[in-house]
């Protein structure tokens, strides 16, 4: 395992916290309203320059995106939340699931190989789930928060989360989110995400074998 700075593993930490609730819960539903009235308020500028991982120029873009999606909405937000149970929930099928094994099994489904194999290793190295068991382990969402509680309490196994699980997809998913996003908070969402992931993983050096996508 390549060795990480306090301060490195804590932006890792930082930034797996911050995104997640955004893929997880439901706008008006989901237990996520403090994060995006936090968004709304924040210096797009100061927060820009303070996002690791990413050059400020692309995060201000980004956080822009996501600012201007949350003003369109309104004050009951409407679009945002009908814009994240498309993309998300259902019931009509999603341009793009949330799932690495929906592009990496060659079946294309929820619950695939890939996820057995996300599943395996969490039980392998004692990383219980402290969310219900409905929703497959390789949701981004819950591979974002994966990712923070593995930098903060279980370092030793980051890379190897990262290279083997994580990366393998990710940026494939996220642009796919970009392309099919029809509200500007979600694209902005997922060029911020995108571009903090790729940003750890040339910063820590990490090389990736990527897999066949079968979507």
């Amino acid at each position: 395992m390549a060795e990480h700075t306090q301060d490195e593993l804590a932006a890792v930490g930082f930034v797996g916290s911050a995104l997640a609730p955004f893929f997880l819960e439901d706008p008006r539903t989901g237990s996520a309203g403090e994060a995006y009235a936090a968004i709304s308020a924040m210096n797009a500028q100061e927060a820009a320059e303070q996002w690791p991982f990413v050059e400020s120029e692309e995060a201000l873009k980004d956080i822009k995106l996501m600012q201007t999606g949350l003003a369109d909405g309104g004050a009951s937000g409407d679009p945002v939340t009908w814009e994240y149970r498309r993309l998300f929930i259902g019931p009509a099928r999603k341009p793009c699931p949330p799932w690495g094994s929906v592009y990496m099994d060659h079946e294309m489904v929820v619950f695939g190989e890939t996820t057995l194999e996300l599943r395996s290793w969490m039980r392998q190295n004692h990383i219980r789930r402290e969310c219900d068991e409905k929703t497959p382990e390789d949701h981004i969402g819950l591979m974002l928060a994966l990712m923070s509680f593995i930098a903060e309490n279980r370092p030793e196994l980051l890379d190897e989360f990262l290279q083997t699980y994580l990366f393998t997809w990710s940026t494939h998913y996220l642009d796919e989110l970009e392309e099919f996003s029809e509200q500007s908070f979600f694209t902005g969402l997922a060029r911020l995400t995108r571009a903090t992931l790729e940003g750890i993983q040339k910063a820590f050096g990490i090389k990736v074998t990527y897999p066949k996508y079968y979507r």
